[in-house]
């Protein structure tokens, strides 16, 4: 269902993690990352029955736990999304204000017909899509009930260390929390047409990611969980562990995303193309049915080579090409389609435009 990712704050007793359990956790983690990687599995074992310990964590973690929910959809009839997500998606959401509003990963709900909540409690409660923005990946929610729960307070992702000891919260409280560090921070760029600034690498990984919450020892939240991803610590790393959306991605926006339902910025063209990087080339994986490039007449298996006359090799170079175009501008790709080159322009959407859209109570 998934496609395909500075601790301020007082160090008084309310903390989340007691100083020497944060220590414990970094220096078995630190060990963790630098094992060979066939030695992973029973180390992360390891490290993820420490993390089950934290049922006796002092403090407030009961009060933490309620601001995470499960996240259930039902996607609209025909959705575009059904084909690569599946038409039911189940995930995790964070409550970030006293309004209801709970922040999640945007592939949960996109297309959303209805939206269903699940509380600490296992009480149930509708909530509607209030935005989805496409650039940063996120998805806000309202719940149309009260929650009964505590909003978690909003870090500062820009000040995360690498090393630094976090916890990961999924919906499912004691049991589904785990420890991770901060293995690296990178631009971020994904097969959809999708390129994340600076994206948070965590390891151990988490295999229920899409959501989830990333906390500091203070509680306080700092990402979204977006990815399971093979090389956390870099290209060739072989270090499994997951992508998160930092959370200083939706400081900039919310307002815009709470008024206006997007962000004010102009938006991006978007072809419906998917592609992967193989032997220096684009090759094309996906075209989106009845999108832009679709329509065009780009096929899979085509070898995507520029855009004009700037050649393109990369996931980051394709986009910020394209990106320097408004909306609604003709894209005109240079591609290798069997033994002929040829130039096929392409014009480009709001990628809101294609998808369908339900009515969410």
């Amino acid at each position: 269902m998934q496609p395909g990712q500075h601790i301020d704050g007082p160090n008084g007793p309310n903390r989340l993690w007691p100083m020497g359990m944060c220590w414990l956790i970094a220096l078995t983690l630190v060990a963790l990352v630098q094992v060979p990687v066939q030695a992973q599995t029973q180390a992360q074992t390891q490290t993820q029955a420490q993390a089950s310990e934290q049922a006796a964590l002092p403090g407030d973690i009961e009060r933490l736990l309620s601001g995470v929910v499960k996240v259930r959809m039902q996607a609209v009839d025909k959705a575009r999304s059904s084909a690569t997500l599946g038409t039911s998606r189940e995930g995790s959401g964070v409550l970030i204000d006293g309004q209801g509003h709970v922040l999640t990963i945007g592939y949960l709900v996109s297309e959303a017909q209805t939206i269903e909540l699940t509380t600490r409690s296992g009480k149930l409660v509708p909530a509607r899509l209030v935005a989805y923005d496409h650039p940063s990946g996120l998805g806000l929610l309202q719940a149309l009930a009260p929650l009964d729960a505590t909003p978690f307070q909003l870090g500062s992702s820009k000040d995360l260390a690498l090393r630094d000891p976090l916890m990961i919260l999924p919906a499912g409280g004691r049991d589904a929390a785990s420890a991770a560090l901060l293995i690296d921070r990178r631009t971020f760029s994904a097969s959809w047409e999708y390129l994340l600034e600076d994206a948070l690498f965590t390891s151990p990984p988490t295999l229920q990611w899409a959501g989830a919450a990333l906390v500091n020892r203070d509680g306080q939240l700092l990402g979204i969980g977006s990815l399971l991803v093979r090389d956390s610590a870099g290209a060739g790393s072989g270090v499994p562990g997951n992508m998160f959306v930092p959370i200083d991605t939706l400081k900039a926006i919310l307002p815009d995303l709470l008024a206006r339902g997007r962000r004010a910025d102009a938006p991006r063209p978007w072809l419906g193309l998917a592609t992967e990087t193989v032997q220096g080339r684009l090759l094309v994986t996906r075209v989106s049915p009845e999108g832009p490039a679709d329509q065009a007449g780009v096929r899979a298996g085509d070898i995507v080579l520029g855009i004009g006359a700037d050649t393109v090799a990369s996931h980051e170079q394709l986009y910020r090409r394209l990106w320097q175009q408004p909306v609604g501008a003709v894209i005109t790709l240079r591609v290798l389609q069997g033994p002929e080159l040829r130039q096929i322009p392409v014009q480009s959407i709001d990628r809101m435009q294609y998808f369908r859209q339900g009515t969410v109570y």
